[in-house]
């Protein structure tokens, strides 16, 4: 799949209201609907992703992530509903001009060098010439490739190509970039670096809206997410509030018999159980302390006592499991 190249242009005025000026968010999905045929990839999708956050989009294969990419890239048109880019209309070529794109499986003229690559889009971009001599190794430093702009991509390692993918993505200056996969094919270090060179294009103003199944590093990047599964958005919010949850206590103990399980449920639900653990779900953590007092009173030898705190990964696995395919 060749990578899309989008042309830069000053950003488009936010609509006026009330006298003021009003920012449109980045972007903004209301009631699309896609069907193939008698199959439907989108229900009534709503998604709303403000200017200068990092957003993350999860979900299964197959539940429409890459239809709705798609369709903000002006590459599919909705069956129905509106989606816009910066208060545009996504079929408008201003929206798209304003539009960064790195695809999860790309390829590029392998016989350019990273330079040339650049060169090229920056070109597509309708860049001055002058502002490229400039842009470009800004670029290549950013990615982490400056020593390299002068090689030949098809000499690239897979780390590079993906590094050199980033850089075509952003090297026109885009207000709002879709990253596929970003950090697929990058070992730890190239990982952290690809999240700050996220966080860094946020502080610049710039929106990143990032699709991953590494949901450890959405979890460290992100601001906002949006889960959709079967072409609906399940869950969205704010990171913290959404892995923050219902507080849980992991008690690990001598013994675990009816009693211990009749004392518990005084001062929470039990989850769950085995040989020597409780899972209990609790109304404020600080019935902790109150425990630690209560149990050993009890005749309850207690090991350890700890808050558990619910990952990215419980709540995407509570809220799609069983429906991959």
């Amino acid at each position: 799949m060749q990578a899309v190249s989008t042309r830069a242009t000053a950003s488009t005025s936010a609509p006026v209201m009330a006298g003021r000026r009003e920012a449109a968010p980045a972007i903004e999905i209301t009631n699309v609907k896609k069907s193939y045929g008698r199959t439907v990839a989108l229900h009534d999708l709503d998604l709303t992703v403000h200017q200068g956050e990092v957003f993350g989009f999860l979900g299964p294969n197959g539940a429409g992530k890459t239809t709705t990419v798609k369709i903000l890239l002006g590459l599919v048109r909705p069956t129905a509903g509106q989606a816009r880019i910066f208060g545009l209309p996504t079929s408008d070529p201003e929206a798209r001009r304003q539009v960064g794109y790195l695809p999860e499986n790309f390829r590029f003229q392998d016989w350019l060098t990273g330079k040339e690559l650049l060169e090229l889009h920056a070109d597509l971009a309708d860049v001055p010439a002058a502002e490229r001599e400039r842009r470009i190794p800004e670029v290549l430093r950013l990615v982490g490739l400056s020593d390299r702009g002068g090689d030949r991509i098809r000499n690239y390692s897979k780390g590079m190509m993906q590094r050199i993918g980033l850089a075509q993505a952003i090297v026109h200056k885009p207000r709002l970039v879709l990253l596929d996969e970003p950090t697929s094919a990058l070992d730890p270090i190239g990982r952290r670096e690809v999240r700050d060179l996220i966080r860094a294009l946020s502080a610049s103003g710039m929106t990143v809206f990032l699709n991953s199944h590494l949901l450890s590093e959405i979890e460290l990047v992100c601001d906002r997410v949006a889960i959709i599964d079967r072409g609906r958005v399940v869950q969205s919010g704010r990171l913290d509030d959404m892995v923050r949850g219902e507080p849980e206590l992991s008690i690990s103990l001598d013994r675990i018999d009816r009693e211990l399980l009749g004392l518990l449920a005084r001062y929470g639900k039990v989850l769950g159980s085995d040989a020597s653990t409780v899972r209990l779900a609790v109304e404020d953590a600080a019935v902790a302390a109150v425990l630690t007092d209560i149990l050993p009173r009890s005749g309850y030898r207690v090991f350890s006592l700890t808050p558990v705190q619910q990952s990215l990964e419980d709540v995407f696995i509570s809220l799609v499991e069983g429906t991959e395919g």
